[in-house]
């Protein structure tokens, strides 16, 4: 399975891409909303994740690549389990590596993560949280025509430390 826009290619994870995923998510303003950068284990248990995913659910975070194939980051759904603040639900998100800000990858590859979320996979609603602070994810949300549902925020303890997300929303059509 491989979603393509006139710019990118979204698919499922390979062995080759640990070293390009590693790299993002060791970079600490990537990170900076996620609680900073990844060792290579921590790197390679996400990517782990992401990929069993894909295997159970047939969606993932797609590993996101230019056209002539040039790494950029990920973008895609994950579920989210009943121990989540937002209980059993389905989660976009993304991330990109630094060159790749402000070219429009980000909204690019989440429509079309979405259109396939809701035209082949059926969802009825798809969530997307992130923090206050986070103006360019919160920017994209919006070109996405995502809607605040603040009544829907929550704060969360990870590692120790309280973390708030405001929570949007995206319905098909």
């Amino acid at each position: 399975m491989i979603l393509t826009t006139p710019r990118l290619r979204l698919r499922p994870w390979r062995d080759d891409d640990r070293d390009a995923f590693a790299a993002l998510t060791a970079d600490p303003e990537v990170m900076r909303d996620l609680g900073g950068p990844l060792d290579r284990a921590g790197s390679d248990a996400k990517l782990d994740r992401y990929r069993e995913a894909y295997d159970r659910d047939g969606f993932c975070r797609w590993a996101v690549e230019s056209l002539p194939g040039d790494f950029l980051g990920y973008t895609g759904l994950m579920p989210l389990g009943s121990d989540h603040p937002l209980g059993p639900s389905v989660e976009i998100g993304w991330r990109l590596r630094r060159h790749a800000w402000g070219h429009g990858y980000a909204s690019e590859a989440a429509a079309a993560a979405l259109r396939d979320g809701f035209e082949r996979l059926g969802f009825r609603e798809v969530l997307a949280y992130t923090a206050p602070d986070n103006l360019r994810s919160q920017a994209v949300m919006a070109r996405l025509g995502l809607r605040r549902e603040p009544a829907r925020d929550f704060t969360a303890i990870y590692d120790g430390t309280p973390w708030h997300g405001l929570v949007w929303v995206a319905r098909p059509g």
